[in-house]
């Protein structure tokens, strides 16, 4: 475990509710100075709720939250100057210009970046004057980076930073984390591209049901040991028996997930032997297989093992 100087963000046994509905049950997380951390979880696994806590807009039922060393609520003054926070939508005046949205929150700063900078680096320049319920969902994303970054924050709370961006915004914005990162920021990432959190992140948080259940490196949880992955796609609908079954002729060691009503994943020491078994399991079943595809685990592979669910 880091000592509590180098965590930019500690939440423990964090627990908050919904009535009834427990969406945060004794949540411990870290995030360490200077890392990208990716925060990943189905719909409904708490990580919102999570992450407005450590932002300061809700106030910890249970548990402590501490951000940058001081308490979210408690020190909401002295913490506000140190973050930005980038929503997943929303954020600015619906007739508000993107540049003057951005120059208004530059105002707000004492040591503001340069929004022409910001601008240019953004790729916002084609769209300064432009309305912002007239911008694109892409434009409205890179704005709202913008914004969250021209305070020069020491800590960076993203949410789905590149929704709605084509391939070179993506890019773009990736580029950017990265040189924070080298620059010494901090930046939470939530993202439903599994791609984006495998490139990025330094560490992972998989949270289902208001609780962590896994953390690593991006390689940690994916290349593992022996495990690799076998992907079984078939041109009808298996039968609901269809993972339970193909589980009992390849034994203990592998695990059979479905991932849609047309393909399965099959994670453990896969091997020649395995995918022969695979194919006479499909003979046997009277299935016709459309593709039969072996690999290596993926962040999306290692999220559907331990979630049972895709992240949509």
């Amino acid at each position: 475990m880091s000592p509590a100087s180098d965590l930019a963000v500690e939440v423990r046994g964090l627990r908050m509710t919904y009535g009834s509905t427990v969406a945060v049950d004794d949540l411990d997380l870290t995030v360490a100075r200077g890392s990208i951390t990716a925060v990943l979880g189905p719909n409904g696994a708490g990580k919102t709720t999570t992450l407005e806590t450590c932002e300061g807009y809700r106030r910890p039922q249970q548990g402590t939250v501490r951000v940058l060393g001081l308490d979210p609520q408690g020190d909401r003054r002295a913490l506000l100057p140190r973050i930005g926070v980038m929503l997943q939508s929303g954020g600015a005046w619906s007739g508000v210009r993107a540049e003057e949205m951005l120059r208004h929150v530059a105002a707000l700063h004492a040591h503001p970046l340069d929004v022409g900078m910001l601008v240019e680096r953004l790729g916002l320049g084609s769209c300064g004057r432009t309305p912002y319920r007239r911008l694109s969902g892409g434009q409205q994303q890179r704005l709202s980076l913008a914004m969250a970054l021209v305070g020069r924050p020491e800590l960076l709370f993203v949410d789905e930073p590149t929704a709605g961006m084509d391939p070179q915004g993506r890019r773009d914005t990736w580029a950017l984390l990265e040189e924070l990162r080298g620059d010494g920021v901090t930046t939470v990432l939530t993202t439903h591209y599994l791609e984006e959190a495998e490139r990025l992140a330094d560490q992972v948080h998989i949270v289902d049901s208001g609780r962590l259940i896994a953390s690593g490196a991006p390689f940690e949880l994916t290349r593992g040991g022996r495990t690799r992955t076998i992907r079984l796609v078939v041109t009808q609908p298996f039968p609901p028996e269809a993972p339970a079954s193909l589980q009992r002729e390849l034994g203990p060691t592998t695990e059979v997930v479905a991932v849609n009503e047309h393909s399965l994943l099959i994670t453990g020491p896969a091997d020649a032997t395995t995918l022969a078994t695979v194919s006479a399991w499909c003979q046997t079943q009277g299935v016709l297989p459309e593709s039969l595809t072996l690999g290596q685990r993926t962040l999306e592979d290692v999220f559907l093992q331990l979630t049972g669910k895709e992240l949509a």
